[in-house]
């Protein structure tokens, strides 16, 4: 299925791993979320509930269900295309928010809504990336960058402290992507130095993740 297959792809690209699989949080009706969710408008949410003593959390994904029609009838996994990338990235964003956020539950690590959401706009970078070179082998995807980073703009319904979170997340992935996108295509690459340093930076906290990226990029 899509999302598992999502979810295959971006654990084993940082080599990481839940016990769950992300269809057993998926949500499509979105009467079955918390009543102030019922009239929202997005298209992909990721609803945590922590108990009152902080030793449990509960998540569910909501993904809409016509979104995931169309990408049931043009696989991203089998060929990404305009077509289809932006229910990809729906997508991804999606799968991103439930795994980073299932493993550092399962490691006693806490997260920020800004560290969140800069691994997700990193993760899509990096799962496209992967699968347009496998799908194109030989050719170079020189226009990720510019498409999902300067041509996406945040959704202006958003109140101003949501869009401005978003928008320094963006930014923040932007300059690692474009550090990482020389590495990609430079003559010298080196897939296992690259794959060792995503997998460094997906296990650094919100601190971390910003020093690294002020430090390299």
């Amino acid at each position: 299925m899509l999302l598992s297959r999502l979810q295959a792809l971006i654990g084993g690209i940082y080599d990481v791993s839940v016990a769950h699989d992300v269809y057993d949080f998926l949500v499509t009706d979105r009467t079955r979320l918390p009543p102030a969710r019922h009239g929202g408008l997005a298209d992909e949410e990721l609803i945590v509930a922590e108990s009152a003593d902080g030793s449990e959390v509960a998540l569910s994904l909501y993904l809409d269900p016509a979104l995931l029609a169309r990408l049931d009838g043009a696989d991203p996994l089998i060929e990404l295309n305009g077509g289809n990338v932006a229910d990809c990235w729906t997508a991804l964003e999606g799968v991103s928010h439930f795994l980073y956020l299932a493993w550092n539950a399962g490691h006693d690590k806490p997260v920020s809504l800004l560290e969140l959401e800069m691994q997700a706009e990193v993760d899509k970078y990096v799962a496209s990336y992967w699968l347009l070179r496998r799908q194109y082998p030989g050719h170079v995807p020189a226009e990720l960058h510019r498409v999902l980073f300067e041509r996406t703009r945040v959704d202006p319904r958003l109140e101003h402290e949501r869009a401005r979170l978003y928008a320094e997340a963006s930014a923040y992935a932007a300059r690692f992507c474009r550090r990482l996108e020389r590495r990609l295509t430079g003559r010298a690459y080196d897939e296992r130095a690259v794959l060792a340093e995503l997998r460094r930076f997906y296990r650094f906290g919100n601190a971390r993740k910003r020093a690294h990226i002020e430090r390299t990029a």
